[in-house]
């Protein structure tokens, strides 16, 4: 009887579900609360992150068990076909898990089609875009018509088209809810099917739709944009062209990554961490890779830490010590109705070219905006203060409780640290170079250590351009005038994070 108790007891508890995983992940995130609390790089990020995964790799219950899953219309379109049917059990096996959770574009030839439809039988829906945006070299639309195995004896001829969305669920699960039948238009982000039962899930499931619902970044650029000084940028304007410069960092990461074969999709993710900006990371990855979301955040944000370290080396390998004693003609004063204005011009001009990046811009104007109006002095400090130090708490640790063994012990993850070094470096290079290369025109010249700064870690890159400079000038200020290509970084990377979505997210 007692050891049938204890027995009953031992079933009870968490330790027979330790794994080599799980102790690996415990060395990870000692590795990053080392990080955090001795060297002090990103704490108030690094350790959210830190102690959100160390719950994710701790077997638990009511912490991380997820509610019914919704899966939602990638586009707005026909339903080709509905595979899926109430009470069916789906399971995700081989091919499905080399790509995207939710779901994929078809921009494959027959022959891979093919291949992918006999290793996907977590399939449920096939949906084809109002607009297809993939035809052929003569303007038409490639046509396929491949087999779809619908039961071990039976299969079905399906008629295919590149551009077509194939759409299933994130994990193994019964369909409990059918939304749609074949025929139908769906809409854009309309809920086609819930998998598993209606259960509440736990405490982090609840805080992770701060990420998955979009919330948490666009809350952390609101702080962001109600700390930050526009007025450099303002007063000398060229240095726009310096932060959208640094941008060549995630361009050059993105087709570095493709080349390595992640899908369009993921590179675009992880280049984005060149932009040093780990709430766009985060906002990324979300919409386009977020089966990579943990590694990609975490290296965003190490290597926004690593800033200090990273940019000097190719900051003076670029430079002469000579560049690098330039002083420049200290920036004129900027007025609140210029600071004003830019804010509502910005907000405006940037929404209209790249409409995906709303959320992000919206925020960070209007954020600006209540710093620089006067009339708001509460509501600018619960965005300094309350309301970004909050959200970075869920942000951290909603991130970290997706670091699991099974999702972050991968060659993958590996592959985006090594990219996401290249994308800072050259994101560093491309500012310092394009400074130099102004200064052949310029009669003013610019110091091109201000260039490195348009990566957006505000402000820590700024200041790392004033230390570089003082080093070789004791005397020399560019703490304000490395603030113009900062926070024009921080506007660029969300303009690229945008482009992205407009051209690889619908």
């Amino acid at each position: 009887m007692i050891f049938d108790q204890l027995l009953g007891l031992w079933d009870q508890m968490g330790f027979q579900y330790l794994n080599w995983q799980i102790l690996v992940m415990w060395c990870v995130v000692g590795v990053l609360l080392y990080l955090a609390v001795k060297k002090e790089f990103e704490p108030l990020l690094l350790v959210p992150i830190a102690f959100g995964a160390l719950l994710a790799n701790i077997p638990s219950r009511g912490l991380t068990n997820k509610a019914a899953e919704e899966v939602f219309a990638p586009t707005s379109g026909q339903v080709v076909y509905a595979f899926a049917s109430e009470g069916q059990q789906v399971t995700l096996e081989g091919g499905i898990k080399k790509h995207r959770p939710e779901f994929i574009r078809s921009t494959m030839d027959q022959a891979e089609l093919q291949q992918v439809l006999d290793t996907m039988p977590g399939l449920l829906y096939i949906v084809r875009p109002d607009k297809d945006p993939n035809p052929g070299e003569d303007g038409s639309i490639p046509t396929f018509e491949v087999q779809y195995k619908v039961s071990d004896t039976v299969t079905a001829p399906l008629v295919l088209r590149s551009g077509d969305y194939f759409v299933w669920s994130e994990g193994n699960g019964l369909v409990a809810q059918m939304e749609f039948k074949g025929g139908e238009h769906v809409v854009r982000g309309a809920e086609m099917i819930r998998m598993g039962k209606d259960a509440e899930g736990g405490l982090y499931d609840f805080f992770y739709k701060g990420i998955a619902f979009e919330i948490f970044p666009p809350l952390i650029f609101l702080g962001v944009g109600a700390l930050t000084d526009f007025g450099p940028l303002i007063a000398n304007p060229i240095t726009l062209l310096l932060g959208g410069a640094a941008q060549l960092g995630v361009f050059v990461t993105f087709l570095g990554a493709v080349l390595l074969g992640f899908t369009a999709q993921q590179a675009a993710a992880i280049g984005i961490i060149g932009g040093a900006d780990g709430p766009t990371s985060i906002f990324l990855s979300n919409k386009l890779a977020p089966e990579l979301l943990a590694p990609i955040a975490v290296a965003a944000y190490s290597y926004m830490a690593l800033v200090p370290v990273i940019q000097p080396p190719i900051m003076r390998l670029c430079t002469t010590k000579a560049e690098r004693k330039i002083r420049m003609k200290k920036l004129r004063e900027v007025s609140k109705l210029e600071k004003l204005v830019f804010a509502i011009v910005v907000c405006i001009l940037c929404i209209l070219v790249v409409p995906d990046a709303a959320a992000l811009i919206a925020m960070l104007m209007f954020g600006n905006f209540l710093r620089e109006c006067g009339v708001t002095e509460r509501l600018v400090k619960a965005s300094q203060n309350e309301i970004i130090n909050i959200v970075t708490i869920f942000l951290g640790s909603s991130v970290g409780i997706t670091m699991t063994g099974d999702r972050f012990l991968k060659p993958e993850t590996l592959g985006i640290l090594c990219l996401g070094v290249i994308a800072f470096g050259v994101a560093t290079a491309g500012g310092v170079l394009t400074a130099k290369f102004f200064n052949l025109f310029l009669k003013n010249k610019i110091n091109p250590l201000i260039g490195s700064a348009g990566v957006s870690a505000v402000p820590m890159a700024a200041r790392v351009s004033q230390v570089e400079g003082q080093k070789a000038d004791p005397r020399n200020y560019l703490l304000m005038h490395a603030m113009g290509p900062n926070v024009a970084g921080v506007i660029g990377t969300a303009i690229a994070a945008g482009f992205f979505i407009a051209t690889l997210g619908h």
